[in-house]
């Protein structure tokens, strides 16, 4: 529901023609912003002040002095070019941005980037810039509000998400995949407003697009408001969105008529007011057609301080949430104390006891694990929501006897994110960033190419989402170099922020989730489809090997003869399935009299953040070094002399005989490391 308008809202003297002069000094800021950087895109948010203004004033339940308070609404700038129409507002409602950080808007270290970053300001409800990612991200806030809302009661949560979304937005693949699970979800507290300006960079929208855009958000379940030619009309702009508001089984989009870059004489409805800042002499006659001084950042004191009222007119309906907050959890009840822990994103006290442990022997796919694993913490993370991409069974992300997640009942905790891996991957970006939520996604690795945004800007923004990319090499099998990722392994480890973990088996792999409930950021977890054995020591060495990204997993056995602690003639360096094919190489070298170490190095990320003392104890300097990987060997020379890698597409066979096809069989590893060794010459091998 909306807050009671302060004074203004009540018909008082001169009350319009202030609302007129704030909605100015929002454009005014917006081309002084981008002509001091000499770089932005102030079109939209000249076009778009009266529509903020709604938003901010009139429609959004806040508290600018509260900006993480957890039943606020959502705003997200999905056209996220249009960052200064949200900076503005910040700074003009009281979030903690000075005038001064508009004056540094896109220069190094300031607080008001390019495009909105999350935890850079408050208010930035998530990262956007990339067309369409926010639009996703709005998807994954409400699919959280409502399992709360259905799952611990309207009392503590009842919040909504507006987003404004452009027309860039609607053209890109992720907005057609989020959007459609939306409507199929019934996701009522959705209200996106379609800025559609018929303006992009390019020129006139008409060159590449013409999608009747109400027929295929009807088609996708939602419902469709034109509200045409008022951009510039407050009240109408508020009736659209209460309009809106008002429907509570589907999601909606609000489509406005915008004209990029009014007023300006010359640039606007122009390519000109979308990229560039529109020139000195062009911002003096705009803001002498609005009745503005020509003074740079102009802000007069009743125009901030109408803002800053706006910004605070939350405050008592946050308190009297707190009050009903406090008094839903002195009923002591076990729901109170699990929405606690879902909002703080933690587990019940001795959640760690419920790992699943497996005995060396035991032969299982790690993705099998991984749904072993998340059966046996489900109960202990409320947060914890998620499924597959269509894969849920195949990925390890199946939720053993649980409820599915459906439009008539929200309470569910398994979601189908359907053929969707990109959507999949920014909804659940949304879901982390809403606050609590612990999202999984499951797909095949190689798809990870389909939903490569969403990891890196998850990087980026520090969300919790657990990327669950199972059938992870060429050990898949059957389905052939289509479906088989070689690559793939070397272009994810190259996601600054990104926490990629390749467990060698079953107890590697729950250390691995325990690392990413324990830790931050985002996790990908890569998971094999074939059964791999249980390895000898991984039962006692993970607990600690895993979390530092690699340890020795079978110690050298020292030389006939030689003296305790002899160093090893040979290290083997493994990652997931590959480690038990150094266990067994290192048997027959062991027959051999040589004296051979085996790594298991899980995580690069997290091996390159230990110390370099311990990474020297791991992978001491001068002794020969043969890493075992099934995907490319780009990389591998900063840890190993030579790797036993695939730099080619793999071929469609049943699983262990593309393996061994391509080399990754113990007696290769075994000639390969006596080649290294020059034990024996360097034959054509694979």
């Amino acid at each position: 529901m909306a807050v009671e308008s302060v004074e203004a809202r009540a018909g008082s003297p001169g009350a319009e023609e202030l609302e007129r002069r704030a909605i100015n000094v929002i454009r005014g800021l917006a081309m002084d912003a981008v002509q001091k950087a000499n770089s932005g895109h102030p079109g939209t948010p000249m076009a778009l002040a009266p529509l903020a203004h709604v938003l901010f004033t009139r429609i959004m339940r806040y508290d600018a002095g509260a900006p993480d308070w957890p039943d606020r609404d959502r705003f997200i700038l999905s056209a996220g070019h249009a960052s200064m129409l949200l900076y503005s507002m910040l700074f003009l409602t009281g979030y903690g941005l000075e005038l001064e950080d508009l004056k540094q808007f896109r220069q190094f270290g300031s607080r008001t980037p390019g495009h909105p970053e999350y935890r850079h300001a408050p208010g930035v409800e998530v990262t956007t810039g990339p067309l369409g990612q926010g639009f996703a991200n709005g998807v994954g806030v409400a699919i959280v509000e409502r399992h709360l809302r259905e799952r611990y009661g309207a009392e503590v949560c009842d919040h909504r998400v507006f987003s404004i979304c452009s027309d860039g937005d609607l053209e890109e693949g992720v907005s057609h995949e989020s959007a459609s699970l939306a409507g199929h979800l019934g996701l009522g507290r959705l209200v996106y407003v379609y800025d559609d300006n018929h303006i992009s960079i390019d020129g006139p929208t008409e060159l590449a697009y013409s999608d009747n855009v109400p027929s295929r958000f009807h088609g996708y379940g939602w419902h469709v408001l034109e509200l045409g030619e008022q951009s510039e009309d407050v009240d109408a702009l508020e009736a659209g969105l209460r309009e809106a508001m008002a429907v509570e089984d589907r999601p909606s989009l609000v489509i406005l008529r915008s004209h990029i870059g009014y007023p300006s004489p010359n640039f606007t409805d122009t390519a000109k007011a979308h990229g560039n800042p529109l020139g000195e002499d062009e911002v003096a006659r705009v803001k002498e057609i609005l009745g503005m001084p020509a003074e740079d950042f102009w802000v007069p004191d009743d125009v901030l301080a109408f803002y800053r009222q706006h910004g605070a007119r939350g405050r008592d309906t946050r308190a009297a949430w707190e009050a009903r907050v406090d008094e839903y959890r002195g009923r002591e009840t076990e729901r109170a104390a699990d929405y606690d822990l879902f909002l703080a994103g933690k587990g019940r006290d001795g959640w760690r006891s419920k790992l699943p442990a497996w005995d060396a022997g035991e032969k299982l796919a790690t993705r099998v694990a991984c749904a072993k694993v998340l059966d046996a913490l489900i109960d202990e993370f409320p947060g914890l929501l998620g499924g597959g991409a269509d894969l849920t069974g195949n990925t390890g992300t199946e939720l053993d006897g649980r409820s599915p997640l459906t439009r008539d009942d929200f309470t569910g905790r398994q979601i189908f994110f359907g053929v969707r891996e990109h959507g999949m991957g920014s909804i659940m970006n949304g879901m982390a960033l809403s606050g609590g939520a612990l999202p999984f996604g499951g797909t095949f690795f190689v798809f990870s190419d389909y939903m490569r945004p969403a990891p890196r800007l998850a990087a980026l923004s520090r969300a919790k989402v657990a990327f669950v990319w199972s059938h992870d090499s060429i050990g898949l099998g059957e389905d052939g170099p289509t479906h088989q990722p070689i690559e793939q392994l070397m272009a994810v480890r190259a996601i600054p922020g990104l926490r990629v973990i390749r467990p060698a088996d079953a107890n590697e792999t729950a250390q691995a989730w325990r690392i990413h409930l324990e830790g931050e950021g985002p996790t990908a977890l890569l998971l094999t489809r074939q059964g791999v054995p249980v390895l000898a020591g991984t039962a006692e060495r993970a607990p600690t090997g895993v979390e530092r990204g690699a340890y020795t997993l079978v110690d050298e056995q020292p030389r006939a003869g030689a003296p305790d602690g002899a160093d090893a003639d040979v290290v083997l360096v493994g990652t997931g399935s590959e480690v038990q094919l150094c266990v067994a190489a290192a048997e027959v070298l062991q027959g051999d009299g040589l004296a051979v170490r085996v790594v298991s190095m899980p995580s690069w990320e997290l091996f390159a953040a230990q110390p370099e003392s311990y990474r020297h104890d791991v992978l001491p300097s001068g002794v020969p070094t043969l890493a075992v990987e099934a995907g490319a060997s780009l990389g591998w020379e900063r840890y190993a002399d030579d790797v036993v890698a695939i730099d080619h597409f793999g071929a469609s066979a049943p699983g262990s005989v593309a393996m061994a096809e391509f080399g990754f069989t113990p007696e290769n590893v075994v000639a390969r490391a006596r080649v290294l060794l020059a034990l024996e010459p360097e034959g054509p091998g694979k």
